[in-house]
């Protein structure tokens, strides 16, 4: 997700961020859904240490979510419940929309930590930017709680792959004007 500068290696973040779930996809295909979560439990660790490994780091949301992955993984393979990793994005999603709306009530825009390295914004635009992500991750996590409780699990999964990347995609897309407009604007100071 956010926070991760990779300056020589621009490959990182996007292969530490959508590799485990890519490799999560091809083992459900190949394997079904409880190989698919010990894969994506592997691969959310090999991504951690490569990111440790290549920059000396992790960032934060990569860690929180992959301790998320371990514990309901982990619960999925223990109890054979697929019901547990099908409430993973839920919980990520929630816990993202909690910590980044509960900054704001404590004039903590939040995202301003993580994406300043990459964007100048004003304060203002700032706290904007943060409530718009924390209201889109409260509806992501109220959509795959939809998706998984009535769809199938073939469903899900492409769900999970295409669908919550594209809104993901498209979401951040749609923030564009503001970020540019108050770029220009801290520019002009």
């Amino acid at each position: 997700m956010v926070g991760m500068t990779t300056s020589n290696r621009p490959w990182l973040r996007p292969a530490v961020e959508y590799g485990p779930l890519i490799i999560f996809f091809i083992a459900y295909v190949k394997y079904g859904l409880m190989a698919a979560t010990g894969a994506l439990m592997a691969a959310s660790v090999v991504a951690i240490a490569a990111s440790y490994i290549l920059e000396r780091r992790v960032p934060v949301v990569t860690v929180a979510t992959a301790v998320i992955v371990m514990i309901f993984g982990g619960l999925t393979l223990y109890f054979d419940d697929e019901r547990f990793i099908k409430l993973k994005p839920t919980i990520v999603q929630g816990l993202f929309a909690v910590v980044l709306i509960g900054g704001l009530i404590f004039d903590k825009p939040l995202l301003k930590p993580l994406l300043s390295g990459a964007w100048q914004l004003t304060d203002q635009d700032w706290r904007t930017l943060t409530l718009r992500f924390g209201i889109f991750f409260a509806v992501m996590a109220v959509i795959n709680e939809i998706v998984w409780r009535t769809q199938s699990t073939d469903f899900w999964v492409n769900y999970k792959l295409f669908g919550a990347i594209g809104l993901t995609l498209a979401f951040t897309a749609s923030q564009a004007r503001l970020i540019l407009r108050s770029q220009s604007d801290t520019g002009k100071k």
